[in-house]
């Protein structure tokens, strides 16, 4: 259970990186920009582990970047088909 919180914030503080980051008008909600985040992390640590920068023995900024850079790309991707399928009243 505590695995899934973590996860969740994390996707959460990634996800929120990633608007910072795009600056422009997403209009994607909280729970999506939540999931998209974990989503990155995800896809950031499996790259990460293919490439062989997974553990270092330092911090891995590498597997980080990669985290912060999916979750920039699944939001950028999104946000516009989210925004088409859900106009704003």
């Amino acid at each position: 259970m505590f695995q899934l919180l973590w996860i969740l914030l994390i996707g959460f503080v990634l996800g929120v990186l990633a608007k910072l980051i795009l600056r422009g008008p997403q209009s994607i909600p909280w729970w999506l920009t939540m999931l998209l985040g974990a989503g990155g992390a995800l896809l950031g640590n499996a790259v990460s582990g293919w490439i062989g920068v997974r553990h270092t023995s330092g911090i891995d900024w590498i597997r980080h970047f990669l985290q912060i850079g999916f979750a920039v790309a699944l939001v950028a991707f999104v946000a516009p088909m989210w925004s088409r399928s859900h106009p704003r009243r």
